[in-house]
């Protein structure tokens, strides 16, 4: 059998180089889809609540941030482990709240009507407890001034 020596082929370094190149750049390329896939998926519930304000007989005032990176949808609140209901006072951004949803960043103030007790007795330390649609809870705990 006769080897032809004028034909030229690639070198295995070369070979092995093209290789690695086409592996690297694949492999760069799956990571980023995979990670534009799981991005939606990756946003924190996080909620930061203040003190209690703002005291009336039955109503208290709680200023909430959204301090994670996904929307929150508040859907309860509980008074010392009674239910009591609650309406957005204040939002950042918008003078006549009605959307129970803060957005990343977003601040409001939530006013928290208690049930039982039909109201608050003056120096009586009471547990406040905000509900997300996801059932996280979130509490602040503040004593009704005298």
């Amino acid at each position: 059998m006769k080897i032809l020596r004028s034909r030229k082929a690639l070198s295995p370094v070369v070979a092995s180089i093209i290789l690695i190149a086409v592996t690297v750049a694949v492999s760069i390329a799956v990571a980023a889809w995979m990670g534009a896939l799981s991005f939606s998926f990756m946003s924190t519930e996080q909620l930061a609540l203040g003190l209690p304000h703002s005291w009336a007989s039955a109503t208290v005032v709680v200023n909430v941030t959204n301090t994670g990176s996904g929307k929150i949808t508040l859907s309860g609140v509980e008074v010392s482990g009674n239910p009591g209901t609650f309406t957005i006072s204040w939002r950042s951004g918008i003078s006549v709240p009605t959307v129970l949803t803060l957005d990343a960043g977003e601040k409001a103030a939530i006013t928290i009507t208690t049930i039982t007790p039909a109201s608050f007795t003056a120096g009586t330390t009471y547990d406040f407890a905000i509900i997300t649609s996801s059932n996280k809870r979130y509490t602040t705990t503040g004593t009704a001034p005298q």
